[in-house]
């Protein structure tokens, strides 16, 4: 990865990666310029053994607001191929987020709108702050709620008769009523946010890399199964392929030994 962003800030503790979405002063909205520096941060996450766990967030008082309206994108939208080009170039950081090996925790403070809400929803977990607010603003200003891979992955999380509420009307959802419909997994106080979301990366590394790995995988497959057989089918793929490595061995014997396993396969 880069070593320089102006838009993302990058830290690592270990094996986990802070990924900051970086303009507080324009609530992290994603100009050109962060759309092609999560690019080149995700794809470098492709090739990167040392990150098993990213934890994102934004900056600030705020997670992301969104496209940012303010900038001039007429060359990019000026014919109808260089506008699905843009428009591509934004839809894509979810599906890179989704294909990457690397759970993805999200930490939610502030708002979360757009194609905040996008990346939200993209990752694997999702914790909020007491002050997040999520909405599909894209319908407020004249457009299809339906973008970003919201129409993909909000149903999924929340049932279809709230993500219809949420992006027919592009209302926000507060973090009390984010919890209880399943669409985050905790709420806690917003300065205690940081640490909740490193606990819950630390939880995830400590299982075996691998293991890590294909449950991600197969999670992903098996939300769409076809049949309770597919999903068996790859299930047991995945069971076959981690009750194999020296590192399965290392947890059986750490469990029976009362000590924290020693990975190694990454």
């Amino acid at each position: 990865m880069a070593g320089e962003y102006q838009t993302l800030a990058l830290e690592r503790e270990g094996p986990i990666l802070w990924l900051t979405l970086n303009r507080p002063a324009a609530l992290n909205s994603m100009n050109l310029r962060m759309i092609d520096e999560l690019h080149d941060c995700l794809d470098g996450l492709g090739e990167d053994r040392e990150t098993r766990v990213v934890v994102m967030r934004g900056a600030g008082r705020h997670f992301c607001a969104g496209l940012d309206l303010k900038e001039n994108r007429s060359e990019q939208t000026n014919t109808i191929p260089k506008y699905l080009r843009f428009q591509r170039s934004i839809s894509w950081l979810i599906v890179k987020m989704r294909r990457l090996p690397q759970p993805f925790v999200a930490c939610v403070q502030g708002a979360a709108s757009g194609g905040g809400f996008a990346l939200v929803l993209a990752a694997d977990v999702r914790i909020a702050g007491e002050s997040a607010r999520m909405n599909a603003a894209f319908i407020r200003i004249g457009l299809s709620a339906c973008d970003i891979g919201c129409s993909y992955m909000l149903p999924r999380l929340v049932g279809l008769s709230l993500a219809s509420e949420l992006l027919l009307t592009g209302k926000f959802i507060d973090a009390k009523r984010s919890l209880s419909s399943g669409l985050v997994s905790q709420v806690v106080p917003d300065d205690q946010l940081q640490d909740a979301g490193r606990q819950m990366a630390q939880e995830i590394v400590a299982n075996a890399p691998l293991a890590v790995v294909l449950t991600k995988e197969a999670l992903n497959y098996n939300v769409d199964a076809g049949s309770l057989e597919a999903a068996i089918a790859m299930e047991d793929r995945q069971q076959i392929l981690t009750a194999s490595t020296q590192d399965c061995a290392e947890a059986v014997r750490g469990f029976f030994e009362k000590r924290t396993p020693q990975f190694k396969n990454r």
